[in-house]
């Protein structure tokens, strides 16, 4: 009870204030403290060398912790996996204020935030002052690219050399985001021949690295949910070509359609219930093109255990959430959680595993 009063007298606040005061709680320790055992959900991801568990399927996506502040607050909370950043290689305000928009009518926001973060020193700092509490948490790795860097690419290389030491800890994954709408030019990455280059260089940065230290651990891309079918599919072939473990479809959108919310005009990426059946559909593609290949975590528009279940249907072995925190509150994973349970036993699965594609 308490924490919904505390997420609706946070309502009170711009968001992106409330946003900054969320995160100064819970690096207080005043967040919630799961106690829910639910082994049915646990996911075992392969990639080249081994496997990483992740001890449920119910993630918080990227955009929440930017600097890697609360990760183990958020496992805490009921989270399978806490994914942090996006970090870029320099510190970067990001673009100018206001930037965030609850969008209360249509259970969604809006953000043009632009990368705002404290760069890949603080980042990385964060993390090695945690390394020895994580007890198994995973934890991701959302790195992008600098706004006004020359060379964007390199930056991705230089994102995932200075942080691969944490693979040496266990429970950690990459996410390479070229699918951000309020970076200027960055979706131009998603094109074929760029992505073919980007994919590449990671690639052969990933090979240097696994051999030098001996570790590795799943390398994930994240798509817009606004390609076409056939982008899509030219996507996975890149990602299977390139030797990647997985994407996660999706980030947020460009449309606007259906929003009755009066700052539904205003510029930026649309996440929240409104993104679900546009990234549900870029799923299926992805499932469809993969055949099964490649790991896909679903994301987007996720606010109940239903439309988890249907994410996981549709081919995704995990999911994330973001949005639906600002309206639902900070329990809301062990929630979902619980449904999952009954959806999957009255469906006849004895694991979360057993139902993912079966839609598809």
């Amino acid at each position: 009870m308490i924490y919904g009063l505390a997420t609706r007298a946070l309502h009170i606040l711009p968001p992106e204030d409330a946003h900054s005061l969320t995160i100064l709680l819970l690096k207080a320790g005043l967040g919630p403290v799961s106690r829910l055992n639910t082994p049915q959900l646990a996911v075992d991801v392969p990639y080249e060398g081994g496997t990483l568990r992740f001890p449920n399927c119910i993630g918080l996506a990227a955009g929440f912790d930017k600097n890697a502040d609360v990760p183990l607050a958020m496992v805490r909370a009921g989270f399978g996996f806490a994914e942090c950043g996006t970090v870029t290689p320099l510190p970067q305000d990001g673009n100018p204020k206001p930037r965030l928009f609850r969008l209360s009518e249509d259970q969604a926001v809006i953000n043009r935030m632009g990368f705002n973060n404290k760069g890949l020193d603080v980042f990385l700092r964060h993390l090695e002052h945690i390394n020895g509490h994580r007890k198994g948490a995973v934890i991701g790795l959302n790195i992008g690219a600098n706004k006004d860097a020359t060379d964007r690419m390199a930056d991705y290389v230089t994102g995932l050399k200075r942080l691969w030491g944490q693979v040496s800890f266990g429970g950690s994954y990459f996410t390479i985001n070229i699918s951000s709408p309020n970076t200027p030019g960055l979706r131009a990455l998603q094109g074929k021949s760029y992505l073919d280059d980007l994919l590449g260089q990671m690639a052969e940065t990933r090979a240097a690295l696994v051999k030098f230290s001996g570790s590795n651990c799943p390398i994930f891309l994240k798509i817009a949910p606004d390609l076409t079918e056939a982008e899509i599919a030219d996507t996975v072939i890149s990602t299977l070509d390139h030797k990647l473990d997985g994407l996660i479809v999706s980030n947020t959108t460009l449309s606007r359609d259906g929003l009755v919310s009066a700052q539904a005009t205003e510029a930026g990426g649309l996440s929240g219930a409104p993104l679900f059946e546009l990234s549900t559909r870029a799923l299926k593609v992805a499932r469809t093109a993969s055949g099964g290949k490649l790991t896909l975590i679903g994301a987007g528009g996720i606010s109940n255990g239903a439309q988890a279940y249907a994410k996981i249907r549709a081919g995704a072995s995990l999911v994330q959430l973001y949005s639906a925190l600002v309206y639902k509150g900070p329990r809301l994973a062990d929630r979902i959680r619980r449904d999952l349970v009954l959806r999957l036993k009255a469906d006849g699965f004895l694991s979360v595993t057993e139902a993912v594609g079966t839609d598809s």
